[in-house]
């Protein structure tokens, strides 16, 4: 090469090396963060998106995710990168095996895992016991201790307080309560029941504005059974160098909501039915001066975009579902010991509750629409594998042997005789499949897969009708659709002479004396 083009080449590759450079420099900065699917804490996921977008990073909210150890997961995994944490659940549930009694301790143990904390956002949300304020007073009940007094009091809890050492567990322990008093149910729904009189006594967390709604007392611990439960930012170490901007306006939040405000946005979501992002909004420029228009989709967006993901949800998963269930179905059939081995793990798979199925899923495809389609497929395979299996057995023994003298190969006599004979059975089964696809793909919500049960899981934690609606309702008329399009593809798959009689339209004889042919009603003339 001539010394005037290796110039050249050298100029290009510089010129190439400074664009890459200030392209890679004008990157925004990227953070996912996460939240549960309580109300506070997805407002404070609200509050935290809208800081790091006043930075200009580019800015993912995975809203209302299932659970503490779902998010803790996805943050160790890098799926998030922060979320809003309690004190109390890290230490007594996230990290109970470990000695994090100080913040020293606590500090190693998140180090340990490429995480950190940041200082108390400002406000105390700690586990308290709520009675009626009009029965705790008929009953003399002031202190948790007086319970034990009133053995036919109805306690109604929520599952993670049932469970939690710091909860149930320890006030059996403390104050010798009776375990058959305990109902689980969720935290929202027995504010409900506490109304209605159905149930007597609550936990409820110190920020609840249905405390104040419903009139409740809070009983004195007399015992020092709770412990503060101060907040925090859980985030990872990494922020510093992938996001700098972004973390130090999260950091910004430190020391910045007291319990005041932390109650007054509960009750502006909860009770004045107010949105988060529209909550989290004005905080955010109330506090901090920053202007962030909190977001304004319509209803028909909404919808689209719910419909669009859960057709997602049902396409996938169902799809491959029918291509290894209907062989399956076959094998089963030509191979009884090994079809018992298939439709006993499939019929074990359908037992499995979905949600724990959609949890052993996240593993192996973390957060998003993945392990719901993974989990989704799994629950597809029993009916159809089964609906098959039987359709071809029903297959009498002289047609069979009619197609083996006939000289048709067994694929042959599968593709051109059997499968077409016990397609309605088939299809049957992939209608059933379909039908529980699309109701249980609402569950996809909690992993972060979106769908209708978006809106369904929203609208019971805000006890908000029209939302569970706006979910529930294109659910059932997709499942309807769905169950529509498959029987339109039963009349185009399966023979005339091979489908059920249309019971709608028979003919109808006018002949006394003539007798009646398979599938036609017969009448007698009158007068």
């Amino acid at each position: 090469m001539s010394p005037r083009g290796a110039m050249l080449l050298c100029c290009f590759l510089c010129l190439l090396f400074c664009r890459a450079d200030a392209g890679a420099a004008a990157t925004p900065e990227e953070i996912v963060i996460g939240s549960k699917k309580f109300t506070e804490s997805v407002i404070l996921g609200e509050i935290a998106a809208k800081l790091c977008a006043s930075t200009g990073a580019r800015t993912v909210l995975r809203q209302e995710l299932g659970g503490t150890r779902l998010l803790w997961s996805a943050l160790l995994a890098g799926e998030i990168d922060v979320y809003p944490e309690y004190a109390g659940t890290l230490r007594q549930e996230i990290l109970a095996g470990e000695d994090v009694s100080d913040e020293e301790a606590l500090a190693r143990a998140l180090a340990a895992r490429g995480l950190k904390k940041s200082k108390p956002l400002g406000f105390n949300d700690a586990y308290a016991l709520g009675m009626r304020r009009e029965a705790a007073k008929r009953l003399g009940v002031v202190l948790i201790s007086d319970l034990a007094r009133h053995p036919e009091l109805r306690f109604g809890f929520s599952d993670e307080f049932l469970n939690r050492k710091d909860g149930w567990p320890a006030l059996q322990a403390a104050y010798g309560l009776n375990a058959a008093q305990a109902i689980g149910l969720d935290h929202d729904i027995a504010y409900k029941g506490i109304a209605a009189g159905k149930i007597d006594v609550v936990d409820l967390y110190t920020t609840d504005p249905e405390i104040g709604l419903y009139d409740l007392k809070l009983l004195e611990d007399d015992r020092k059974v709770f412990s503060d439960n101060e907040v925090f930012l859980l985030y990872r170490a990494d922020l510093q160098q992938k996001a700098p901007k972004a973390l130090g306006a999260l950091l910004k939040l430190q020391g910045r909501i007291d319990d005041a405000a932390m109650i007054a946005m509960n009750k502006a979501v909860k009770i004045e039915r107010r949105s988060e992002d529209e909550t989290a909004a004005h905080f955010v420029q109330e506090t901090f001066g920053i202007a962030e228009s909190a977001r304004r989709d319509s209803l028909a967006s909404r919808l689209l975009a719910r419909t669009l993901e859960h057709l997602r949800l049902v396409a996938l998963s169902l799809g491959p579902a029918i291509m290894a269930a209907v062989p399956l179905g076959v094998i089963a059939f030509r191979r009884p010991r090994l079809g018992h081995a298939i439709l006993a793990l499939a019929s074990v798979l359908q037992t499995i509750p979905s949600l724990a199925l959609l949890v052993f899923m996240l593993p192996l495809f973390g957060l998003g629409p993945e392990p719901a389609i993974a989990a989704l497929f799994l629950y597809s395979l029993l009916p159809i594998i089964r609906n098959t299996a039987s359709g071809l057995q029903s297959i009498p023994a002289s047609i069979r042997n009619s197609a083996i003298a006939l000289g048709l190969t067994p694929t042959r006599r599968l593709l051109l005789i059997e499968l077409p004979i016990a397609a309605p059975a088939v299809l049957a089964g992939i209608k059933t499949a379909a039908v529980i696809n699309v109701g249980t793909a609402t569950l996809g919500a909690l992993v972060g897969a979106g769908g209708y049960g978006q809106p369904i899981f929203t609208g019971v934690r805000l006890d908000d009708f029209g939302l569970i609606l706006a979910g529930a309702a294109p659910a059932a008329a997709l499942a309807l659709l769905v169950q529509g399009v498959f029987e339109l593809a039963e009349r185009r798959l399966v023979p005339r002479g091979l489908r059920a009689p249309d019971r709608s339209a028979v003919a109808v004889s006018t002949d006394p004396d003539s007798p009646p042919k398979i599938g036609q009603k017969t009448t007698r003339p009158t007068g």
